[in-house]
């Protein structure tokens, strides 16, 4: 699915999505007061699930690899799709390592006693139902699921149509898992349809949904948030930049830009835009040209790079906003920090931006006036990542700055409410 566009709920879909939304809400009155061993024991037995299972996920997934390689789907997307043992290996630790996380439910932020005796906690609780419309990337599935498990919420899950094997799959494995260990029937739940009234029906499901997630490309965040009755937690598109200051360790500048735009060119949190300071253009763009062809990025280029690099096609005006998830690249030479921090102000999508430089004043000025979810100082955007922040794994990326913002863990699937505690007062 890729630009989801407009289009109208049909009845069917409406009536599958509605019984699905009695069964969460339904689960998760009852997955809130699920103490904390059970839900780690929950997750632990997915854990297994996975591993003991993994052919029938593998042959799944080769189903829907089959299906995108005859539609002409691209190596990224493909790369997004493709599941090995590998990755479910991933999943599986991902499972584990959030069962070890603290249980954010039931958590006291704060308390404090009133003159006239109230005692008052605001206290950490699940969200309730959750939602999540994503493409064509099956550990969504997974990853999704043990986060809303382990934050106490039960989650409707609608994937892509091209993975629609695999996360049905997946889905079948984990939530009889789930059931298995404790929890209660329809907690982890996937959308049996992949047609767009379903995720129509899916975005006025308000009497049951208490938020819902996209996760995907511009076009279906860009339909969610425009479209969606429901309370929507935007998760970003990513063009992120890596800037190369005048003061730079032009190796380290080489590695961590062949790192953000090579390492896996197809997600969020790759370089897709390179800024490089005039004063070390002349000698850092025909290394940098020179190590991202070997490794067969495309370059698009700004006036100034093109009398640098010859060989580079013209960037365009569109080139600036674009988001590859592709080996292309757009470079721009400016003229320091402060043109660096403008054109990403501009052009960003507030996901990752990163600065290359030895120079403290350089750094601070970055890190204080970009206005991005993440900001990195001499390192790759490529770890824009819950798992790679310690938070374990993550159910997005948002670019909002309500309520959420970064990699979406535990403690960014909960809200919050007053207790007080009395003993007969009555307000005069």
């Amino acid at each position: 699915m890729a630009a989801e566009g407009s289009f109208a709920a049909g009845e069917g879909a409406m009536q599958v999505l509605e019984e699905l939304g009695r069964r969460a809400k339904d689960a998760a009155l009852k997955l809130a007061v699920v103490n904390t061993e059970t839900k780690n024991r929950a997750l632990e037995e997915m854990a297994d699930a996975l591993r003991a299972r993994r052919e029938e996920i593998l042959a799944a997934n080769e189903e829907d690899r089959v299906a995108g390689r005859e539609s002409g789907m691209s190596a990224a997307l493909m790369d997004r799709l493709t599941l090995n043992e590998k990755r479910i290996e991933e999943m599986a630790v991902g499972l584990l390592e959030v069962a070890t996380l603290p249980d954010p439910v039931g958590e006291i932020i704060s308390g404090w006693r009133l003159p006239n005796g109230l005692e008052i906690q605001k206290v950490r609780v699940p969200l309730g139902v959750v939602g999540i419309i994503y493409e064509a990337r099956p550990n969504v599935t997974v990853d999704a699921a043990g986060l809303c498990v382990k934050s106490g919420n039960a989650v409707i899950l609608r994937g892509s149509s091209s993975a629609f094997r695999s996360n049905r799959t997946l889905t079948e494995i984990i939530a009889a898992a789930a059931e298995g260990a404790g929890l209660p029937a329809g907690c982890i739940q996937l959308v049996p349809l992949a047609d767009r009234e379903s995720a129509k029906a899916l975005m006025r499901m308000h009497d049951y949904l208490d938020v819902l997630i996209p996760r995907g490309g511009a076009g279906l965040i860009r339909t969610v948030v425009e479209e969606s009755m429901v309370p929507v937690i935007e998760t970003g598109v990513g063009n992120c930049h890596t800037y190369v200051d005048a003061s730079a360790d032009l190796e380290m500048a080489l590695r961590i830009v062949i790192n953000a735009k090579c390492q896996r060119p197809g997600v969020c949190n790759a370089m897709e835009t390179m800024l490089v300071h005039e004063a070390v253009a002349g000698e850092f763009l025909p290394r940098a040209a020179e190590a991202l062809r070997e490794r067969g990025v495309v370059l698009r280029g700004c006036p100034r790079t093109r009398e640098i690099l010859p060989d580079a096609e013209e960037a365009s005006e569109e080139d600036w906003y674009e988001e590859y998830l592709d080996l292309i690249l757009a470079v721009k030479v400016v003229g320091g920090v402060e043109e660096a921090i403008g054109h990403i102000n501009r052009y960003g999508s507030k996901h990752s931006e990163a600065i290359i430089t030895r120079d403290y004043t350089a750094a601070r000025s970055f890190v204080t006036q970009v206005d991005a979810a993440d900001v990195y100082v001499n390192a790759s955007t490529r770890f824009t990542d819950g798992g790679q922040f310690g938070l374990g794994a993550e159910i997005g990326i948002s670019t909002q700055k309500l309520h959420a913002r970064g990699p979406m863990s535990l403690r960014e699937l909960t809200s919050t409410k007053f207790i007080i505690y009395g003993d007969g007062q009555v307000r005069t």
